[in-house]
């Protein structure tokens, strides 16, 4: 299979083959998305194939307008409404309650669903050409670091999904945050994203909470994540930072903080990026230094890579 370089002219393209049956990756602001139609379980199991990716774990529906939900969501909270006028389109993502009607392979089994209505106008136009809402993970294969650009989707799948649909980089770089409304008796955070949980408790007027064990019923909760194939070494403390450096390795270095040798800055939006270009570059390893005041949504991340790796 050729997988075709697709672009904003190109779109009915791209929808003509969701129609078919096939793949096709498409940029949103968070990270670029593996797509196929709700209402098509036969396309939606090829993501879990073509991914890698464990059956049990939950995909992300992606709606093209607020009206989408009813064919998604039944019983909706008022605060859906309340976060939806507020943040949508944008990166955030919401699990209420799934309509029976939805394929049970998006929210693998459960009776939850999570949704979101990104604000890339090529992933809402592409919703729209297609006429239904599109279920989409990060384009990558499962334990890989999430694409941010096209070239990063084809590096994992070319020659194995039929389109990526060309955007260039991604605003954000870094995935949505997920809200759960349903399953605990306040909102939940599930996962730490592109969008601050501070700002989703000034609109709410009421503290979040936040998962830390349980059931998961949010993308993205299990499993290994964001790794490059190569050791990544986290360090919150200098010294122990600067000793490994001094270990004379072919090592590209992603830092918090201004230093003498060469390193690039550690931000969310160019985190995957990086650990991709360290890679694709022939890099012995990478090293991040992140002594403290990260991102809840970076910090987040860099535990799951360091986990994976060695965290100091």
């Amino acid at each position: 299979m050729e997988t075709l370089i697709l672009n904003k002219n190109t779109l009915s393209k791209a929808a003509q083959l969701l129609r078919k049956g096939e793949l096709v990756a498409f940029p949103t602001e968070t990270v670029y998305g593996l797509g196929a139609p709700i209402f098509s379980p036969e396309t939606i199991q090829k993501i879990y194939k073509v991914k890698k990716r464990p059956q049990d774990n939950p995909l992300i529906a992606h709606m093209g307008s607020i009206v989408d939900h009813e064919k998604l969501t039944i019983d909706v909270p008022s605060l859906f409404f309340q976060l939806a006028e507020a943040f949508f389109p944008g990166p955030l993502t919401l699990v209420v309650k799934k309509n029976p009607q939805v394929p049970a392979i998006v929210s693998a089994g459960l009776s939850t669903i999570a949704v979101r209505m990104p604000s890339h106008p090529i992933a809402s136009a592409l919703i729209s050409e297609l006429g239904e809402p599109i279920v989409a993970p990060s384009a990558n294969l499962s334990g890989r670091p999430s694409s941010t650009t096209a070239q990063h989707v084809l590096s994992d799948f070319d020659g194995k999904i039929a389109a990526v649909v060309d955007g260039g980089p991604c605003l954000h770089g870094m995935e949505s945050t997920v809200i759960d409304l349903v399953s605990f008796d306040r909102p939940t955070l599930l996962r730490p994203g592109a969008l601050k949980k501070e700002a989703i408790e000034r609109v709410l007027g009421l503290d979040v909470g936040v998962y830390t064990r349980g059931p998961r019923t949010s993308p993205g909760m299990r499993y290994r994540h964001y790794s490059p194939d190569i050791p990544v070494h986290v360090f919150l403390e200098k010294q122990p930072f600067e000793s490994h450096l001094s270990q004379k390795q072919k090592t590209l270095v992603l830092s918090t903080e201004e230093h003498a040798f060469p390193h690039f800055f550690l931000e969310s939006t160019t985190l995957y990026s990086n650990l991709r270009l360290a890679e694709e570059n022939g890099y012995d390893e990478v090293v991040i230094y992140c002594p403290d005041g990260a991102s809840e949504a970076l910090q987040n991340r860099l535990e799951k890579i360091a986990h994976e790796s060695n965290h100091h």
